[in-house]
C-alpha cells in the first residue's frame, strides 16, 4: 500500500513515525520545502510514552514527487481541509481512500464534496502528541484509534488500514457508527481545548480549580443538550464524568488548541465550540458558555497582530 500523510504537525509526524515501521511505501507531504528538507535530513524524532527514537521518512512539499497513491491520511487543521484536499486531487486514483484523523466537526463533509463520500474513512484517535520543533515531537499519551465510514460499511481497504496500524503499535478498531464517535470526541474537545488555551493550563489542572471545573461542566452540558436534540447517541453514558476522566488521564498534556495559542497560530475553535454555537442558533438552544469560550479564543487570535 502506498500511503501519503498530509500534514507535518504533531499528529502527522506521530502517525508517520509509527507507520515507518511498516513495509508500506510512505510519504509525508508538508506545507513548505524547508520543513520537507529538515525532515529528509534529520528524520522524525520521537520522545515520550513510547520512548526516545528516530526514523527516516520520505518527505516533500511538491505533490508531483508522489504520484497516485492508495491511502491519504489527513492530519491538517480543520480550517485547511478544503484547500488541502483540493491540493491532493492529482494523487487520487479510482480506489484511493482518504482517512481523516482530525479534530472537530465538518471535515468529513468537506472531503466528501471533493473526493466523494464513498472514498472517505473517518477516524478519531486518542493518541496525544506535542510538536516541539519541525520533525520533533513528544508522544504525550497512548490511546486507541477508531475508524469507520459514514454509511457504516466496512470496505476491504479499511480492514487493511486497521491491520497496518495495529502491526506498528497504533491500536485501531473499526466502528459501524463513526458519527457517534466523532460527536463523542467533539464533546470532550468542547470541554477541554478552549478552556486550556485561555487559562494556559494543562488538561489535568482544569478539574483542580472550581472556576474552570464549573465552566467545563457548563460547556459540556450545553454540547450534550445539542447532541440529544439531534438524536446523537454518545459512546458514554455520563459525558461530564468522561470529560473529567480524560482531563485526569491526560493530566500533563497540552491540548492542541493551547499549543496553537502559545505559537500565536489560528485555532480550530470554529470546528469545535463554534459548531455548538451554530447548532444552538439553528435549534433555538441557548449555549452561553460555548459562545463565551468562542468569543474569548477569537479575541486572543485577533490580539496576535496588536501584541508587542
Amino acid at each position: 500500500m502506498k500511503i501519503v500523510i498530509l500534514g507535518s504537525g504533531a499528529m502527522g509526524c506521530l502517525i508517520a513515525a509509527f507507520l515507518s515501521k511498516s513495509k508500506e511505501e510512505l510519504w509525508l507531504l508538508t506545507k513548505s520545502e524547508e520543513a520537507a528538507a529538515k525532515i529528509n535530513s534529520s528524520g522524525i524524532c520521537v520522545e515520550g510514552v513510547s520512548g526516545s527514537w528516530q526514523v527516516k521518512i520520505k518527505s516533500t512539499a511538491n505533490i508531483k514527487d508522489i504520484e497516485k497513491c492508495d491511502l491519504i491520511i489527513i492530519c491538517v487543521k480543520s480550517f485547511n481541509t478544503k484547500q488541502a484536499v483540493e491540493q491532493i486531487k492529482p494523487l487520487l486514483g479510482e480506489d484511493t481512500k482518504i482517512l481523516t484523523l482530525q479534530n472537530g466537526m465538518g471535515n468529513i463533509e468537506i472531503i466528501s464534496e471533493i473526493a466523494g463520500e464513498q472514498n472517505v474513512i473517518a477516524g478519531v484517535t486518542n493518541q496525544g502528541a506535542t510538536l516541539i520543533a519541525t520533525g520533533k515531537i513528544r508522544h504525550a499519551g497512548r490511546g486507541e484509534t477508531i475508524i469507520g465510514t459514514v454509511g457504516g460499511k466496512t470496505p476491504v481497504e479499511m480492514r487493511a488500514i486497521r491491520e497496518i496500524f495495529n502491526k506498528v503499535g497504533l491500536e485501531t478498531k473499526m466502528s459501524r457508527d463513526i458519527k457517534s464517535l466523532i460527536w463523542s470526541k467533539l464533546i470532550i474537545n468542547v470541554g477541554i481545548n478552549a478552556l486550556t488555551a485561555i487559562t494556559r493550563l494543562p488538561n489535568g489542572k482544569l478539574t483542580e480549580f472550581e472556576g474552570t471545573r464549573r465552566i467545563l461542566r457548563d460547556a459540556v452540558t450545553e454540547a450534550t443538550r445539542i447532541a440529544k436534540r439531534k438524536r446523537i447517541k454518545l459512546i458514554f453514558d455520563d459525558p461530564l464524568a468522561k470529560v473529567e476522566a480524560v482531563c485526569e488521564a491526560t493530566g500533563d498534556n497540552q491540548s492542541s488548541m493551547l499549543q496553537d495559542i502559545l505559537r500565536k497560530k489560528r485555532t480550530e475553535i470554529d470546528f469545535i465550540n463554534g459548531v455548538i454555537v451554530r447548532l444552538g442558533q439553528e435549534l433555538g438552544i441557548n449555549v452561553p458558555t460555548n459562545k463565551f469560550l468562542l468569543d474569548l479564543i477569537k479575541t486572543i487570535e485577533a490580539s496576535y497582530k496588536s501584541s508587542v
